[in-house]
C-alpha cells in the first residue's frame, strides 16, 4: 500500500467523523479539504462542510442534498468507498 493509499484511508474515517463528537465538525471539514484539494470533492460541498465545521451535531450531508449539490461525493459517501 502506497503513502497516498493510507494517507485518503485515514482521511476517509476522518470524514466520517460520527456526529455530537467534540470537534467533529472540524475534523470532517479539515478531511472534506483534504478531498477537495485532490480534486474529489465541488467546492460546493466543501462549504457546506465549512458552515458545519463549528456544529458538531449538524450532518453536513443533509444540508449537501438539500442543496442538491455534490451528487456523485453522496454516492461515494453512501458506497462508503474512499
Amino acid at each position: 500500500m502506497t503513502e497516498i493509499d493510507t494517507e485518503a484511508r485515514e482521511q476517509w474515517g476522518l470524514v466520517n467523523t460520527p456526529l455530537g463528537e467534540s470537534w467533529s465538525g472540524r475534523t470532517r471539514y479539515a478531511a472534506a479539504m483534504y478531498f477537495y484539494k485532490r480534486g474529489e470533492l465541488p467546492a460546493e460541498v466543501l462549504e457546506v462542510y465549512r458552515l458545519c465545521s463549528r456544529l458538531d451535531h449538524q450532518d453536513p450531508l443533509a444540508i449537501v442534498r438539500d442543496r442538491g449539490v455534490g451528487k456523485e461525493w453522496l454516492k461515494r459517501m453512501e458506497a462508503g468507498g474512499a
